[in-house]
């Protein structure tokens, strides 16, 4: 049977968990609630709070939130840390269709809630996140009010996939950036410089090959052993294919739209030199490249 000290414990522990818990707006019944600990993340927040909560976003403080399926979070990224821990449990929230975003770790102080709210810049999100408009750079008290106020999309558990047509040519071509070469389209064909994030090895270069895109601009994967991550390149050229890397120390492997943003080119293949693109390029730039004419 419980004691007196398992009751009394739990209602102290029921009292903490309502005094950290701030709602500061609320609209149409759904709540911002900040915290300043993922740890006082609970049942009365599943559904219709977004938690703004002052711990950092690693996988741990992600289980401890997502257990109760609050409809958005927003933490703080530590300064993202070795490994990116600081950062890890985005991608957790991400495959149970959470938004979640975090902040950047000089512009709100860890473990106070308030001024995460008040001070805070998104630094990272996630897909779902991405999808209701939440941006780098925005302050956290706009981006909470976008995961309360509009309806989160791809929210089951499943591949999320992102593509957009980035730019069109007057011949009818155009870049595409989507994340993986598995997504190209039928409609690609002969058609779309396809950016994407995955690697540019063995495999890779057979779903390019199967894709068949005007050109490409796939990772490099760190360019690991053997070259191996790019190895790709000559099997594509074998095939008339235009085609870079993405360099790995320039942008993540896995997010094309990191990569097409802000990500540089490591290598190429000849046909992709000859239409100008040059090791050292901004992707978006060797991708316009990629829309001319192949090289006979």
């Amino acid at each position: 049977m419980p004691t007196f000290e398992h009751d009394h414990e739990r209602t102290l522990l029921q009292r903490e968990r309502e005094s950290r818990q701030d709602v500061v707006e609320e609209k149409d019944g759904r709540r911002i609630v900040v915290l300043d600990s993922a740890r006082w993340v609970d049942e009365t927040n599943t559904g219709r709070d977004v938690v703004v909560a002052a711990s950092y976003v690693g996988v741990l403080p992600a289980r401890m939130m997502a257990v109760h399926r609050p409809r958005g979070v927003i933490g703080h990224d530590a300064c993202v840390g070795a490994d990116a821990a600081g950062i890890a449990g985005l991608w957790y929230l991400e495959a149970l269709g959470i938004p979640a975003a975090t902040a950047a770790g000089m512009t709100a102080e860890l473990g106070n809630g308030p001024d995460l709210f008040a001070s805070g810049e998104i630094s990272y999100l996630n897909f779902p996140a991405e999808r209701v408009g939440v941006e780098i750079g925005m302050p956290v008290a706009e981006a909470a009010r976008l995961l309360r106020d509009v309806e989160a999309l791809d929210v089951e558990v499943g591949n999320k996939i992102r593509r957009e047509v980035v730019e069109e040519h007057s011949s009818g071509r155009q870049v595409v950036v989507t994340d993986s070469i598995v997504w190209a389209y039928p409609e690609d064909a002969g058609r779309s410089v396809l950016v994407t994030a995955g690697h540019t090895g063995r495999s890779g270069a057979k779903f390019l090959v199967e894709a068949d895109p005007w050109g490409f601009i796939c990772h490099d994967g760190g360019r690991s052993k053997n070259d191996s991550g790019t190895s790709g390149l000559a099997t594509a050229q074998e095939h008339g294919l235009p085609g870079a890397c993405i360099d790995g120390r320039t942008a993540p492997i896995g997010d094309a739209f990191r990569g097409y943003a802000v990500g540089s080119i490591s290598v190429c293949n000849d046909l992709a030199a000859a239409l100008g693109v040059r090791a050292g390029m901004r992707v978006s730039e060797a991708a316009t490249l990629l829309l001319g004419e192949r090289p006979t």
